[in-house]
Formats: structure tokens, C-alpha cells, sequence
């Protein structure tokens, strides 16, 4: 990079000075990483656990008499929250791209926690009959609301501290879902081994939610100590940005939905895998929570690096790899699962699973903060985040539980990811031939 020549006199006159704004913005950089990773990783906790204590709510808020039905139905509810995502990326994507991004990640984090706080104090479906679910759903929609905002705010204000490092700084909000899925699922190894079946039902489920309500003050806290980012005050501001995004970027938001759907599919396929554990491969709860935390270990671990290689060598060329590997890979994966239920097994296949899926997802937001001018980046990384999310994501754990019960395979769930692995190839290609982003 050419610097100017007045800007190397002022560094070497003034050395200490140089040295000191550099640390300052060292320091800037990791309390912003601090702000947008805590906020997203209780954002995403509070949507993980209940995913992961699927089989427990079912029983408690959905007494259908069929098991499978009451899965089906606790399943379909944590699909029917994500309708209101593409609500929450219009609204608080719009409200970022006009009022700056610091903003909508502080009401975002408000709103996740009133409906973290209803779930857990909410009665249920023998306390207070046909009002339980109905209000458990209210509040699915209210969180689903405002994780809808939370994905396209949250990865603006990474890629736009050091746009030097987008895909770096921008890979933390996967490292952060990473810890999301390790400290749920190491609430659920815990709770299942040391708790009793009428304790778990009783309690011991609504432990992790109050666990989510303790860490929301802080993470809010931290969220308005800090400053907007440059590039968008440095940017002219729009007051119609869900319109010139509609109008003026509709190619950009179809690759970018496309590209989506892998990302988004593999993670709810993990969310899914305790459910598959047990379910499917008769395992020990606990056993299938701690392959699930070894996912969680791996994508917090290898995230980062993911970013930084995606800095280096371009997002795309990252994700091709892991993208055909999955779709090769995956279905010899389940099979040699079901042919083999043990914990090893499961352990072997979460942890190949972990390192593809990371290694796509990782360099995701990067690549989408480049799809969108700042302008409306906010607005079409969340509108197109979350129409994926809502499409394909949302209600991959019920459409995974129907193509199981339909097809009376087990190996079901390969077929839903080869197909959203193929969706995403075409979307890659696109980005390069047609936005010519490598």
C-alpha cells in the first residue's frame, strides 16, 4: 500500500504518537470482536437450546399422545419463529443502515431477552393448558425477530472496523456461534447425566435460558460503550434502504441467499444431531451432547483461521473446497454412522462435519459484507441471511425428522444437505463470474 508522504513524515516525526494510535486501534478492534461476539453468542444460545431440548419441550408444551407427532410439533414451532427473521432483517437492518449499526445490535439483544425470559418462566401445557404453547410460540417469534437483525448488524460492525480484515473480524461471529453450540451442548450433557427424567422435566430445562438472562445485561452493557464504525460514518446514509436494495440489487441478493443455504443448513443439521443420537442411534443423551460440543470446540478454535485465509486468498476460494467435500463426503458419512451407532463413530463423523461446515460458514460473512455497498449492507446481508435461514434453515430439523419418517431411513438427513450443498455451488460460481468477487 502507497502511503502519502506527508502521512510517513508525521509517523516518523512523531514515532510514540504513531505507535500509541495504533495500539488504541488494536484495542477498538477486540472490544469490538468482545461487543458483537458476546451479544451474538447469547443471541444464538437462547435459539440453540431450544433446539437442543426438543425431545423435553415436546413432552411438556405439546402432549400430542404420538411421540414422533410432539416432536414434529415442537420442531415445526422452533421453524415458525424464523417467518418473523425476514421481518427483523427489514426492520432493524433498515434501522442500522439509517441510525448506524451500534444501535440495532443494542435493541436486537433488548428484544432476545424479554423472549428469553418468558420461555423460561412460561407454565406449561398441564399448568395452564392451550396458553402454554401459544404464548412459547409468541415468544419463538419475538426471538426470531430479533435474531433476524442480529446477523447482517453484527457482521457490519466486524467487517467495518478493519475493512483491511473483513473476513478475519467478520469470521468471529461464527467463533461466537461456536461458543454458543459448546456451552449449550454442555448444558445439555450436563443436565441429561445428572438429572433425573422428572428433575429435567420439572427444572432442569429452563436452567440454560436463566443461564442466557444473566449474560444479556452485560452483553448490552458492553454493546453501547462502543463507538460506530468508520466506514459507515464515513458513508452517506440512506433513507430507503430496504427499497434501493429491492430495486437496485436484486442479482446481488439472489447470490447471496444462494450462498447462504449451505451455511444455513449445516448448522441446523448440528442443532438437529442430539435429537439424531437418540432418536435414531439409541445413544445416551449425554453421549450425543459431547459430540455436539466437540463441534462447538472446532468451529470457535478453527473460525478465525478460516477468516484469515479468506483475507489472504479470497472467500470463494475457501468455500469451494469444503462445499464439494460436503457434498461428497456426507452420505458415506451417515451411512457408515448408521451401520456403526457408537459414540466413536459420531464423535469421527461430528468432527469431519465440524471442520467442512466451519470452514464454509467461517468465511461467509466476510464475503457477504463484499456483495453490499455499505449503504444497505446491513439491510441485504439481513434480508438475504435470513430469507436462507427462514427457507432452508428454520425448518431443516422438522424437514430432517419428515424425510426420516417418510423415506424410513436414517441416512435422510444427507440427502436435505447434499441438496442445499449443490444450491450454494451454483450461488459460488455466480459470485465470481458475475460480481467478480474471488
Amino acid at each position: 500500500m502507497n502511503v502519502p508522504s506527508t502521512a510517513r513524515s508525521a509517523a516518523a516525526a512523531h514515532p510514540a504518537s504513531h505507535s500509541e494510535n495504533e495500539s488504541r486501534r488494536r484495542a477498538q478492534s477486540w472490544r469490538v470482536v468482545v461487543a458483537a461476539s458476546i451479544g451474538n453468542a447469547l443471541e444464538w444460545f437462547d435459539l440453540v437450546v431450544y433446539g437442543f431440548f426438543a425431545l423435553v419441550i415436546s413432552q411438556l408444551f405439546f402432549p400430542a399422545g404420538n411421540e414422533t407427532i410432539s416432536l414434529l410439533l415442537t420442531l415445526g414451532t422452533f421453524g415458525v419463529s424464523f417467518f418473523m427473521r425476514p421481518l427483523g432483517a427489514v426492520v432493524l437492518g433498515a434501522y442500522a443502515d439509517r441510525a448506524g449499526r451500534r444501535a440495532a445490535l443494542t435493541l436486537s439483544i433488548l428484544l432476545m431477552m424479554v423472549g428469553t425470559l418468558i420461555i423460561a418462566v412460561l407454565p406449561t401445557y398441564q399448568t395452564i393448558g392451550v396458553a402454554a404453547p401459544v404464548i412459547l410460540v409468541l415468544a419463538r417469534l419475538m426471538q426470531g425477530f430479533s435474531a433476524g437483525g442480529e446477523f447482517g448488524s453484527a457482521t457490519a460492525f466486524l467487517a467495518e472496523h478493519v475493512p483491511e480484515r473483513r473476513g478475519f473480524f467478520a469470521s468471529w461471529q461464527v467463533a461466537s456461534q461456536g461458543l454458543t453450540t459448546l456451552l449449550a451442548a454442555g448444558f445439555g450433557m450436563v443436565l441429561s447425566s445428572q438429572l433425573s427424567v422428572t428433575q429435567m422435566a420439572s427444572w432442569g430445562w429452563r436452567v440454560p435460558f436463566f443461564f442466557g438472562l444473566l449474560i444479556g445485561p452485560v452483553a448490552w452493557y458492553i454493546r453501547t460503550q462502543l463507538d460506530e464504525t468508520p466506514e459507515f460514518l464515513a458513508a452517506e446514509t440512506t433513507l430507503t434502504p430496504l427499497r434501493d436494495t429491492l430495486t437496485g440489487q436484486k442479482l446481488r441478493l439472489l447470490i447471496a441467499v444462494g450462498v447462504v443455504v449451505l451455511g444455513t443448513v449445516s448448522t441446523y443439521l448440528v442443532l438437529f444431531m442430539p435429537t439424531y443420537g437418540v432418536k435414531q442411534l439409541g445413544l445416551a443423551p449425554s453421549v450425543s451432547f459431547a459430540a455436539i460440543a466437540l463441534t462447538g470446540v472446532i468451529q470457535m478454535m478453527f473460525a478465525p483461521l478460516v477468516g484469515h485465509w479468506s483475507d489472504r486468498y479470497g472467500p470463494t476460494r475457501i468455500m469451494l473446497v469444503p462445499a464439494v467435500l460436503l457434498l461428497v463426503l456426507i452420505y458415506p458419512a451417515f451411512l457408515y454412522l448408521v451401520a456403526h451407532p457408537t459414540f466413536g463413530t459420531l464423535l469421527v463423523v461430528q468432527i469431519l462435519f465440524g471442520f467442512l461446515m466451519t470452514g464454509y460458514f467461517a468465511a461467509l460473512p466476510g464475503l457477504l459484507s463484499q456483495i453490499f455497498p455499505v449503504q444497505i449492507r446491513t439491510t441485504g446481508m439481513s434480508l438475504a441471511y435470513n430469507l436462507a435461514v427462514t427457507i432452508f434453515g428454520g425448518f431443516g430439523p422438522f424437514i430432517i425428522a419428515w424425510l426420516i419418517r417418510v423415506t424410513q431411513t436414517p441416512v435422510a438427513p444427507s440427502f436435505y444437505l447434499i441438496f442445499a450443498a449443490l444450491i450454494s455451488l451454483v450461488a459460488l460460481v455466480a459470485v465470481r463470474c458475475k460480481l467478480g468477487l474471488r
